[in-house]
């Protein structure tokens, strides 16, 4: 038997791809650009915020989603939108010759597909390779071999999903379809687009796709245009974004005259007189923004969520002719639903757009959409924001002063008790994870609100992110490295409905031997009180912290 054995991965002669590094970029108000130039391909996923990337003249612009593959040496810029900071992952990644010992170093080997292109490459929206970057960020010191293979399959995923992007571009060579033409109007509305142009795409006569557009859409195309136009300028009005004319530029009007004329032949009124006054039914899209807007004494139209938790609160009126959608349904049935209930402006963070696999860009024809990012702002954010597209700025902020005078009574009383010096660790048991809450949810409380003491670790993590860090996820085995005096511990139930799985965790050596337990220093917490993170449950966590923590 011959010792020579060519390999079928030498013989192909395709590159070997391998991952450099990944890193977590994030702009902030004060340092709004960030430079990128790197000797490797980067692949940069936009997790949340809007801004663009400059590189070699042109402009991308970027929202939640989009991706950007930069060749190697390649010189950018990312540039944050001031109101909504940037924060992306940067995988940087090359190829590496693969030799046998016993096969001769072949220079004839195939190029790469994605690492030799000289050319840079965007993508306006892949949620799902965003999201992959995103896991490959988290894990990126893996602890055992598992997932240290994981990590190369994902990271393999990614590569191959780009390469079948690119080849099923060229192989369709931009097939026509009616979808894809509406898609395009959607993000390229503020360019000069004709009739005949969409139809090209859609690979029927002008006359025939004004019937297609109007049966999918409900408008004609001309229509459709000018409500994406006129829709994105009312964002940028409520955003208090730029001038007129300036306005009138970002959304493809010549200027601020045309978009006056334009705006009121769309709306009845001028844009100089549209503020939080001129919207009248919103829609709170899967975050807990009801509760906002319901304290605030504006009763949404349309809430989209999972379940009616956040607005069936103590301290906020009930709804009275609120349509709930399922997160469950379609972008179409979502779409009707929007225009069937009058629907004249959508809230919604943008991680919860890109979870769903929806954008702004998809939603706009049907009213203008304000876009808040869920983790990057905090509840009293959330809520300053949302008064502020609503005009009610006053209302906000003298509840605001309320809470805060209810917090300097519960700082007071809880000084005075007996864990006022404790460090107390919150522990989340969820069928496959441990997490050690942060600033958020009821961490907000325990650790702002009344001021008490977070395991150290987790101290150093909130001084660094700030309201940003939710939580962290740990092994059992680190347990105690987390633990504090007191642990107040929340189990989420399985799909199922069951909790068993909490008991791997409380029939443990690494449990039992805590000292909060051995103490009985735990408290159990019910996952529905403590978990929501909006102002209303904020306030009631709150009172249900001081009870829990002075009642003898």
């Amino acid at each position: 038997m011959s010792n020579v054995a060519a390999s079928e991965w030498v013989e192909s002669r395709f590159p070997f791809y391998s991952a450099e590094s990944i890193h977590s970029l994030y702009s902030t108000s004060s340092s709004p650009i960030l430079d990128i130039e790197e000797d490797d391909t980067a692949l940069i996923a936009v997790a949340s915020g809007e801004g663009h990337l400059q590189a070699g003249g042109d402009a991308y612009e970027l929202k939640p989603g989009s991706l950007i593959l930069l060749p190697a040496n390649c010189r950018a810029a990312l540039i944050a939108n001031r109101n909504r900071p940037l924060h992306a992952y940067k995988l940087l990644f090359g190829i590496r010759e693969r030799q046998s010992p016993n096969v001769p170093f072949n220079p004839m080997g195939r190029t790469s597909g994605l690492a030799s292109n000289e050319t840079i490459v965007f993508y306006s929206y892949e949620p799902a390779i965003a999201s992959r970057l995103e896991e490959l960020f988290v894990h990126r010191s893996p602890e055992n071999e598992t997932r240290h293979l994981r990590n190369q399959i994902l990271f393999h995923q990614v590569l191959l999903d780009l390469l079948e992007r690119r080849e099923s571009k060229h192989a369709a060579g931009e097939q026509p379809s009616m979808e894809r033409s509406i898609a395009y109007a959607e993000s390229h509305y503020q360019e000069k687009i004709s009739r005949v142009q969409l139809a090209e795409m859609a690979g029927v006569s002008p006359s025939h796709y004004s019937i297609l557009f109007k049966q999918l859409t409900g408008f004609p195309p001309s229509d459709y245009l000018s409500r994406l136009r006129v829709h994105r300028a009312k964002e940028l009005l409520i955003n208090g974004q730029g001038t007129l004319r300036e306005i009138a530029q970002k959304v493809g009007y010549k200027d601020e005259f045309y978009l006056s004329r334009r705006f009121k032949q769309e709306t009845g009124a001028p844009p100089s007189g549209y503020d939080g006054r001129s919207v009248h039914r919103i829609a709170a899209l899967l975050a807990p923004f009801a509760s906002h807007l319901m304290l605030l004494g504006v009763e949404p139209a349309v809430f989209l969520s999972d379940s009616n938790e956040y607005v069936a609160a103590e301290g906020v009126e009930p709804p009275r002719s609120m349509a709930f959608i399922s997160v469950e349904t379609s972008l179409e049935r979502m779409r009707a639903a929007l225009i069937e209930n009058g629907v004249d402006l959508i809230i919604a963070a943008s991680e919860h757009l890109l979870e769903l696999g929806w954008s702004a860009a998809s939603l706009r024809a049907v009213a203008p959409v304000v876009e808040l990012s869920w983790m990057e702002l905090g509840w009293k954010d959330h809520l300053r924001r949302i008064a502020g597209f609503v005009n009610r700025s006053e209302r906000a902020e003298q509840w605001l002063e309320e809470f805060e005078e209810e917090e300097r009574k519960a700082r007071s009383l809880i000084s005075r008790a007996e864990l006022a010096n404790d460090v107390v660790t919150i522990l989340v048991i969820k069928p496959d994870q441990l997490l050690v809450y942060g600033a958020r949810n009821v961490g907000y409380v325990l650790y702002r609100s009344l001021g008490l003491q977070p395991p150290e670790r987790i101290k150093q993590e909130m001084d660094k992110h700030g309201e940003r860090l939710h939580s962290v996820p740990i092994r059992l085995t680190e347990l105690a490295e987390y633990a504090g005096d007191r642990i107040l511990v929340i189990v989420v139930p399985d799909i199922k409905g069951s909790t068993v799985h909490s008991e791997k965790v409380f029939e443990s050596t690494y449990w039992k031997g805590l000292s909060a337990v051995k103490r009985d220093r735990v408290h159990y917490l019910e996952l529905d009180d403590w978990i929501p993170y909006n102002p209303v449950s904020i306030r009631l966590q709150l009172q249900r912290a001081v009870s829990l923590f002075t009642v003898d």
